[in-house]
């Protein structure tokens, strides 16, 4: 597990590893040539549901160090993006590097956890009304365990469970949300029609 990562604007993953780590003896070894590595990132809900796992992703390169971003007793990795898979609730797909590189993250990112945690502790009750939205689905999504699993700027996502079965249900907002103001309102919307 890398201590740090970030992503440059060229698309490549900064891994910081302590100075022993297995990944950095290896591109230590390797010098020049080029060292394949693949780097699999697990998305794993902040709520408590049945399979937790939301999605898989895979980024495979080359490893190389970055000697000049190293910190005492730590070693920085390039990895140079070649292929990225994904593996989540909408589907799998690959990912083009460069798609990657121009890709902004969402803007609710940093509060997703809070922000679903809070949702399922203080409107539970709200949250499950949602199902009323959802048709002939309604059944069970109305009367069992509703957990919000999910949340960008483009909408919820909940997972319903009863009777040993369970399902996700997207709830799109009117227009995507552009941070926790937006995100308000949003909800409201959506919790004012299913109200109704």
């Amino acid at each position: 597990m890398p201590l740090a990562r970030e992503v440059t604007p060229e698309g490549d993953v900064l891994l910081v590893f302590p100075a022993d780590a297995p990944p950095v003896r290896a591109a230590t070894h390797a010098q020049d040539d080029e060292l394949q590595a693949v780097l699999e990132i697990t998305d794993v809900a902040p709520v408590a549901v049945p399979h937790r796992i939301r999605g898989r992703a895979w980024l495979s390169g080359w490893l190389t160090q970055v000697p000049e971003r190293a910190e005492p007793g730590r070693m920085a990795l390039r990895l140079e993006v070649g292929e990225i898979s994904v593996d989540d609730l909408w589907g799998s797909e690959k990912v083009e590097p460069d798609a990657f590189a121009a890709a902004a993250a969402d803007p609710l990112v940093e509060h997703e956890a809070e922000l679903l945690q809070h949702l399922h502790a203080g409107h539970g009750d709200q949250v499950r009304l949602l199902g009323s939205l959802l048709g002939e689905r309604a059944g069970l999504a109305s009367t069992e365990r509703a957990v919000p699993l999910a949340l960008d700027r483009f909408g919820l996502r909940i997972r319903f469970t009863g009777d040993g079965r369970c399902f996700d249900a997207r709830f799109d907002f009117p227009e995507p949300v552009r941070g926790v103001t937006d995100l308000r309102r949003a909800m409201h919307q959506l919790f004012t029609a299913a109200a109704d």
